[in-house]
């Protein structure tokens, strides 16, 4: 067998005196299919960060092989300090790489080397990331959450990628089907330590739940074991005294190791607020149709939704799945067509960007909505500390600011506001981003035991195919298919994949043995000067009414503020009203001008 690439020995690292790492190990070797996995918060990341050589431990080796090439992607990648995204790639590259695998690569991700970093959205910054990280053929790839903001085509073209590829992987994901399809060995993060199981993701709940299950068993015989010790003690035993002070010290450390022992995080309870039973018919559309600049978004698309569904909207990144998602919630009218809305709807909704949290405010007011210490939840009272807790958030972190917080811990936090909120109609927009797998399973209980209707977009595919009663798939031009089952079903009717992309954001790079045809004369459409200073404007004028809606809605939350003065409170609801119209106006028209920018370059 050949030496291991990488290796890291009995790895220690202590954050505010918690150690987070406590004999941590793993060990690389070529060719390697490695998943890490564990609970939100348990040093997956900072381990990752260890082993590629960006956070030096405060105990153990590391050791690389000194001729082994390493390349990571971060989880939040940063562009900055780069004029374009080829030059943010290129400086990625080791002397003797080839510059042209990175163009080659950028096509293929969709992107074409000359955008701003500046401007990049989520899904575009990970894919400039993740072609600075292949470019150079690595040893090891060293990939923390590779698939988030990624759409379904590119995590796709990501597996089929990384499958040819000879390269070592260490991979952290919480997409199942993602791990299930790459991994050959899972390295469990739990508690400080690691545990190897030499066998691919597919076998690690039933791995993980029998070591589980061995040490309560362990706990329960020791926890036994002090108990009739602790009872020998209280009879005061008189015998040979050297003999009972050997056993009192012994009692002592059984007591210490029971002390040290280092319990495993709680699970994470998730309740809904349900609102009263919408009636049968939830939401009904008619022929509906929406087009932006003679581009068809949606063409003809018919659907009824019922009290129960659970329905899963997939596509493409730019497909308009939330154009789609917004006219059949009323959001958005359709150009043509009809949407009926059923009766006593509430809506609850779940943003992908988080953005409705703000960086300063704490836990606690995040939850309660910045006035007294409960929440509601499913018609009950509870304080807002024991609702903590059932996210896995400690008491002391109450006060905590949102921007402290983890990606994960974000995502649960804005799942437990989500919760709490009356509703029959879930609307889920990514829900599984930056959540541990234990935290997406309970999530998939509560969808399957709320008594409404939910909503969900997704490139989460063991997620569809776990919650989803029906999906909606893009198939192009505008076109919207409704599919019975989750996704693998939709893949067996369909009788292909993912395979094909939503806009001329993503132009397909032309082979080699094909030649692009030239546009003739000089009939190339061009974008107006009032066209292009609203494209370079809007963006700044969404952001103030983003803040405005914010600082609105964060004066509203207030429930003494009715009380004290009724007249401003609605007219400050109807300021809002007037912003979220606006915001919403100013979003569709940037969208649009977007879309005619790149179909102008790419004509």
């Amino acid at each position: 067998m050949a030496p291991p690439l990488l290796t890291l020995t009995d790895i220690a690292l202590t954050f505010g005196g918690t150690p987070l790492l406590d004999g941590a190990e793993m060990s690389v070797q070529p060719g390697a299919r490695i998943c890490l996995v564990g609970r939100n918060g348990s040093g997956k990341s900072t381990f990752l960060k260890i082993a590629a050589g960006e956070i030096e431990p405060d105990g153990g080796e590391v050791f690389r092989q000194p001729d082994a090439t390493i390349r990571y992607l971060n989880q939040e990648p940063d562009l900055s300090g780069f004029e374009t995204v080829m030059a943010f790639v290129e400086a990625g590259l080791a002397p003797g790489d080839e510059p042209h695998v990175a163009q080659m690569l950028l096509g293929d991700l969709g992107l074409t080397g000359d955008e701003n970093p500046a401007t990049l959205s989520g899904g575009e910054r990970r894919r400039a990331a993740l072609a600075r990280a292949l470019a150079p053929r690595p040893d090891i790839l060293l990939l923390d959450e590779p698939t988030n903001h990624l759409d379904l085509p590119a995590i796709e073209w990501l597996e089929r990628e990384l499958k040819s590829r000879r390269a070592a992987l260490v991979l952290i994901s919480h997409d199942r089907r993602f791990l299930e399809n790459l991994s050959d060995a899972v390295i469990w993060l739990d508690r400080g330590r690691t545990m190897r199981l030499d066998k691919g993701f597919a076998d690690f709940d039933d791995w993980r739940d029998e070591i589980l299950e061995r040490e309560e068993t362990e706990r329960h015989k020791l926890d036994r074991k002090i108990v009739a010790e602790t009872a020998w003690l209280h009879k005061g035993v008189t015998a040979r005294r050297k003999r009972n002070m050997g056993r009192l010290r012994a009692l002592h450390d059984l007591r210490k190791t029971r002390q040290d022992l280092r319990s495993t995080a709680g699970e994470v309870k998730i309740t809904s607020s349900d609102a009263e039973a919408s009636g049968k018919r939830v939401i009904e559309a008619e022929h509906i149709f929406k087009s932006y600049d003679g581009r068809t978004v949606v063409d003809d698309f018919s659907t009824r939704i019922l009290r129960g569904d659970r329905l899963g909207l997939i596509g493409p990144n730019g497909a308009g799945k939330t154009t789609l998602l917004n006219m059949l919630t009323g959001t958005l009218k359709p150009d043509s067509g009809i949407v009926t809305l059923g009766t006593t709807l509430k809506i609850a909704t779940l943003d992908q960007n988080r953005e409705q949290l703000a960086p300063n405010m704490s836990m606690r007011d995040a939850l309660t909505g910045g006035s007294g210490d409960s929440v509601t939840v499913g018609g009950q009272q509870r304080h807002v500390i024991g609702y903590m807790k059932d996210f896995l958030f400690d008491p002391i972190q109450a006060q905590t600011p949102v921007s402290a917080l983890s990606g994960g811990e974000r995502g649960r936090l804005m799942l437990a506001r989500a919760m709490t909120r009356p509703s029959n109609l879930l609307v889920l927009d990514e829900p599984t981003n930056d959540l541990d797998l234990e935290t997406l399973d309970l999530l998939q209980e509560m969808i399957a035991d709320y008594a409404g209707t939910v909503l969900i977009v997704s490139h989460d595919r063991d997620f569809l195919d776990r919650v989803v009663t029906s999906v909606i798939n893009f198939e192009g031009d505008g076109k919207w298919q409704e599919y019975a089952g989750g996704y693998s079903d939709m893949l067996h009717q369909r009788g292909r994949g993912m395979e094909s992309r939503a806009r001329p954001e993503t132009p397909d790079r032309p082979r080699k043995a094909e030649k692009q045809e030239k546009p003739k004369g000089n009939s190339k459409q061009r974008m107006s000067f009032k066209d292009k200073h609203a494209l370079e404007t809007l963006p700044g004028r969404i952001a103030k009414l983003e803040a405005e809606s914010k600082r609105l809605q964060a004066k509203l939350a207030d429930p003494s503020f009715y009380q004290r003065d009724a007249a401003g409170f609605d007219q400050e609801s109807r300021k809002l009203a007037d912003v979220s119209r606006d915001l919403a106006s100013a979003e569709e028209e940037w969208l649009r001008l977007e879309m005619l920018r790149e179909e102008i370059e790419n004509a």
